[in-house]
């Protein structure tokens, strides 16, 4: 059954002329509306895949048809520069144009989650302030893995620590292993959980005991923790997570949106069964195909993908057509 979305006009003001006075204007840092109130990340979050233009420059016009698309979709808010963005590719003055622009196309009832993280602790408290500073609500802070072998649970924890007490906005620490190697220890989460201005996890790691034994372990404390795959969200939140940072949503936002109600309404057999179809595209569009597969999808199904950037390489014509067959075996194309 092909999948069709109406998409309606969206309440978002046009993102064109926001993103012109956006670049190089930032907002003036201030005490984030999350402290003494931490924000509610229960939903669906989208990472969002930066658009270049043929010549690998960032493409606001089409960032602005994605938003318009996205804008029908109950996503609980946004992430830019995750690792579906292309963060580490991205330039500084990149990095905060992107956020400006996102923030002020974006309703104020929608958290924006921008990515923080860099290998020094310096680096990511100076990065977490600017990214208050142009309009983010929630720093993702992923963990720094160019010396993993250092990367003790002592070590993250010295530095999630003080990250979090520099920053003005809340920080949701950011595993994502397959990326950088380097699994955030369990017992640094759960000691960092007692952060007050750490309020919560991404865990792309897919480790269900773990996630399972995270919710468990922090239930006396204000933490949130978020599947970062759909592949296994069904299971996230059938162990409590609150919500998921997934590559996905950018293809299929309608759907793990309807899995999200599903789940809380605890109708888990329609759960399940829409569950089962989303394995194998989520597969595809990250730890097969990676990026180039994800905004190769994107583009079936209405959505602006583009080129990546180098050495990021574009698919070859074989590998599209395995793409497009797991989204047309499972009733999606």
């Amino acid at each position: 059954m092909a999948l069709r979305t109406l998409l309606l006009s969206p309440p978002w003001p046009a993102l064109a002329p926001l993103c012109q006075a956006a670049r190089g204007q930032h907002r003036a840092l201030s005490t984030s509306p999350g402290l003494g109130r931490t924000p509610d990340l229960r939903g669906i979050f989208p990472p969002l895949a930066t658009p270049f233009s043929p010549s690998r420059e960032v493409d606001y016009a089409q960032l602005e048809g994605n938003l318009h698309r996205y804008a029908s979709i109950p996503f609980r808010g946004l992430v830019v520069l995750g690792s579906n963005g292309e963060y580490p590719y991205l330039a500084p003055r990149e990095r905060l144009e992107l956020v400006s622009c996102v923030r002020r196309a974006l309703p104020k009832d929608r958290l924006l989650l921008a990515g923080s993280g860099c290998e020094s602790t310096q680096a990511t408290v100076e990065l977490t302030a600017s990214m208050a500073g142009a309009g983010a609500d929630v720093a993702l802070v992923v963990t720094p893995c160019y010396y993993r072998g250092s990367m003790s649970s002592a070590a993250l924890v010295r530095h999630y620590t003080e990250v979090a007490d520099a920053s003005p906005i809340p920080v949701v620490l950011y595993s994502v292993p397959a990326n950088t190697g380097l699994d955030l220890p369990l017992e640094a989460v759960l000691t960092l959980a007692r952060h007050p201005n750490i309020i919560g996890i991404k865990d792309s790691g897919g480790d269900i005991t773990r996630m399972g034994l995270m919710v468990h372990k922090t239930q006396q404390e204000d933490f949130q923790v978020l599947a970062g795959s759909a592949g296994f969200l069904l299971a996230s939140y059938a162990l409590g997570a609150s919500g998921g940072v997934c590559a996905l949503a950018n293809v299929l936002g309608a759907p793990l949106c309807q899995l999200d109600r599903l789940c809380r309404e605890e109708r888990w057999q329609e759960a399940r069964s829409l569950q089962h179809r989303l394995i194998e595209p989520n597969t595809a569009v990250t730890r097969q195909f990676g990026v180039p597969g994800l905004k190769k999808a994107m583009e079936w199904f209405g959505y602006y993908g583009g080129p990546c950037r180098a050495p990021l390489a574009p698919l070859s014509p074989p590998q599209v057509e395995e793409l497009r067959g797991t989204f047309t075996g499972n009733g999606w194309l």
